[in-house]
């Protein structure tokens, strides 16, 4: 008998019929012979409604405050998936982030994993009984709730996953897997079948939203494979990630479409600060005389530019609405070439590059939010669909 993790994701909890589905796959687990814990984000859009409720009452809530608040939208999840799974026959337990011995680093809003002690999971198993379990959230070592950041719950599932010693991480959402760009965006992206590690986690940081790179870096660490798949579907159509996967040249083209650039000589630890309390992302930082930073608003309720705008203000720095188009691959350091070609492709759709940034697995340029889609379509199509 083995033991499997299953996450998720918030669209396939978002209403009551969508929970008894996911009961319905989560039974058939278990009596197809696996032992199995489920973990679960909160539904649909909760999380965004209780942040801004708290914003109705507090401009700036406690951060503790905060955590504390959110974290109820796992803990409904988690509730009534149980009972659902009670009432087609299964036997079901439910546990918070605390309850499941997940120890993170003493901080709000993006706590770090430190350790998991997974031992009420364990003796739940070991009675035959379904384990669900609250994503996103965990106890610090100062016993205080925390949450882990945008995307926490697939983090919870392989840190889950490592502690059990699970056979599969399995992360469903409302997309089959893994794809070389944004589906709705490139008509012909191609399916991964599998991916490794580095270059999943370089889209994830790019802007790629199947996977929060938190989780992929966990399951690199812990040796873990993810396999990313699409609630209720039975085609068995998956993405695998994991380490063995040789990938070359040019994968995907990632798509940030709502982006921040903020500049200037500020108060930089401020803005810092205050962006992480709004759940942005840093995605880049330049400093020459000055100060340039990328933020992702991804993770911003309502991807609130106009908030942002104003704490970069507070801290003496100028904010502008941008995008960013990430090309993510291996070897592309080798390539001297790439930030020609895609100059020579951006200039034939009359986009403008405002800034590049380079890491090691991507090439990512800055600009204008209205050509972003054209953009990302262009360089599809020049850098993947036509090296076939």
């Amino acid at each position: 008998m083995g033991t499997v993790v299953m996450k998720f994701g918030g669209s396939s909890v978002a209403d009551t019929a969508r929970l008894r589905q996911v009961a319905e796959i989560v039974v058939q687990r278990q009596r197809a012979g696996d032992r199995v814990v489920v973990v679960v984000s909160a539904m649909g859009k909760t999380t965004d409604a209780l942040i801004a409720q708290a914003r109705e009452v507090s401009p700036a809530p406690q951060q503790r405050e905060l955590d504390l608040l959110v974290t109820a939208g796992e803990r409904i999840s988690m509730t009534l998936l149980s009972m659902a799974i009670h009432e087609l026959g299964g036997d079901a337990i439910s546990f918070t982030g605390s309850q499941s011995g997940i120890i993170t680093e003493p901080s709000h809003q993006g706590a770090r994993i430190l350790e998991v002690r997974p031992i009420r999971l364990i003796e739940a198993l070991e009675s035959s009984r379904i384990v669900i379990v609250a994503g996103y959230q965990g106890v610090s070592t100062n016993k205080e709730v925390t949450t882990l950041g945008r995307g926490g719950s697939d983090t919870t599932a392989v840190a889950l996953a490592a502690a059990l010693n699970a056979d599969t991480c399995e992360i469903y959402s409302d997309v089959d897997g893994v794809y070389s760009g944004d589906p709705n965006i490139c008509q012909q992206a191609r399916f991964l079948r599998e991916i490794n590690y580095e270059v999943m986690q370089a889209m994830a940081l790019s802007g790629a939203k199947v996977l929060n790179a938190d989780a992929v870096e966990f399951a690199k660490k812990a040796g873990i494979a993810i396999l990313a798949r699409k609630s209720g579907d039975k085609s068995g159509r998956e993405t695998r990630v994991q380490g063995a996967t040789v990938c070359s040249g040019v994968t995907a083209v990632v798509l940030a479409p709502a982006v921040t650039r903020i500049c200037g000589a500020g108060r930089l630890p401020e803005l810092l600060f205050t962006i992480n309390g709004m759940g942005g992302r840093v995605m880049a930082i330049h400093h020459d005389d000055k100060f340039d930073i990328l933020v992702d608003r991804t993770g911003v309720p309502g991807r609130d530019a106009e908030r942002l705008a104003q704490a970069a203000q507070k801290a003496d720095f100028v904010a502008t609405d941008v995008s960013v188009v990430s090309v993510v691959g291996t070897g592309l350091a080798s390539r001297p070439s790439l930030y020609a070609e895609i100059s020579k492709v951006l200039s034939a759709v009359a986009c403008e590059i405002l800034g590049t940034f380079i890491t090691e697995l991507a090439l990512s340029v800055v600009v204008e939010t209205a050509l972003a889609i054209a953009a990302v379509k262009a360089l599809h199509q020049a850098l993947i669909i036509d090296q076939q």
